[in-house]
């Protein structure tokens, strides 16, 4: 027992919590089933992504994928595909290898045991808590940014949430207070405590179902909680992006390296600028690179799309592609509904919508 939960009314704030969480939690589609692929998949989903962006995935991809035998006999550029536009592509890839592995070593059955599935890839400790909770009821915290905000105004703790110790901290005093003959039900309640009442910026402290046992309240600092040390600046990143059309109206695309930022998914050809002119840069690399030769008009947008540690600030030109005869791997030339079959990034999405908008400008008569 540690110190902040020593004279800690556990019971009745679980009380408290449960009641509150029975009568305002959501209707949201991945809390209809307790199958452990669903919810596993519905975890995955919601790190680092909104419930209003991940709703509309799940359900196409449950639909798409209604089993892990289904998901884990897919190929990957079918799974990238049904991905597409989520986000944070590491997390899918991930999830895939590791049903594949339960597929073989399991059964097909997603474990029980916190060891057995925290070995799979991808999986840490807040999917074990929060999948072997939700759908095996075995007591396993489940700390993501949610519940260490609500743990650090209700116990009054300064320490910096970025560190790992911290969180260490939040999943022993989860073990301390937690409903253990409700696990699953307990955090859940606490995550959606964190996304409805105690929120980042001014929480509903006067609405909270648990605000007689809240410290930060008591003293009036709860918005000054959690600490959490500032990122550094995230590098800037210019790029020239082509879309080059050959004499057919076929589009050349890219397919991006196995591994690395957005492994395996495709894009149009591009290279750093550098502060060079970005049109004169990009033909000479795709000639130099890829032995083609392009013709670029003047620069038709420019955009930013930014990732978690950089910034891409990307400058998109149209042009020609004066043969095609060369393309080969990682390249490929698709028309425009072969396109829709490949997975792309968000960045290229907008690129290729920029490049639709300024397509059909100029066939539009004067």
């Amino acid at each position: 027992m540690t110190k902040e939960t020593e004279r800690f009314p556990a019971r009745a704030f679980q009380r408290a919590l449960l009641d509150w969480f029975a009568r305002e939690r959501r209707d949201l589609p991945w809390r209809k089933d307790r199958d452990p692929y669903k919810v596993w998949v519905s975890e995955v989903m919601l790190q680092q992504t909104r419930v209003e962006t991940v709703i509309p995935y799940f359900e196409q991809f449950i639909e798409r994928f209604p089993t892990l035998e289904a998901l884990a006999d897919a190929e990957e550029d079918e799974v990238l595909k049904a991905w597409e536009g989520l986000g944070y592509y590491s997390r899918v890839r991930n999830l895939h290898a590791a049903v594949k592995e339960v597929k073989e070593r399991y059964g097909g059955k997603v474990p029980d045991d916190p060891d057995e599935f925290s070995k799979l890839k991808g999986v840490g400790p807040y999917t074990v808590g929060a999948v072997l909770s939700l759908a095996y009821g075995v007591p396993e915290p489940a700390v993501d940014g949610n519940v260490m905000r609500v743990l650090s105004r209700l116990f009054l703790v300064t320490d910096d949430i970025a560190k790992t110790s911290t969180k260490k901290r939040f999943e022993q005093l989860i073990r301390e207070i937690m409903a253990y003959e409700h696990p699953g039900a307990f955090n859940e309640a606490l995550i959606e405590l964190g996304a409805l009442v105690c929120t980042p910026r001014r929480p509903s402290c006067l609405l909270c179902p648990v605000q007689t046992y809240c410290r930060a309240f008591a003293e009036g600092v709860a918005e000054e909680l959690p600490v959490k040390t500032k990122k550094t600046a995230v590098k800037q990143v210019p790029l020239a992006v082509a879309v080059l059309a050959d004499e057919e109206g076929r589009v050349l695309i890219r397919k991006r390296d196995s591994s690395g930022l957005l492994a395996n998914l495709w894009e149009f050809p591009s290279c750093e600028t550098a502060g060079a002119d970005g049109k004169e840069t990009l033909e000479q690399m795709v000639g130099e690179q890829y032995g083609l030769q392009a013709e670029l008009t003047e620069a038709i947008a420019s955009l930013e799309h930014a990732f978690s540690h950089l910034v891409w600030k990307l400058t998109v030109f149209p042009g020609r592609l004066i043969s095609s005869r060369s393309v080969k791997e990682p390249l490929r030339l698709v028309s425009e509904d072969e396109l829709e079959a490949h997975a792309f990034p968000v960045s290229q999405q907008r690129v290729w919508r920029e490049y639709k908008k300024w397509a059909g400008q100029m066939r539009r008569p004067d």
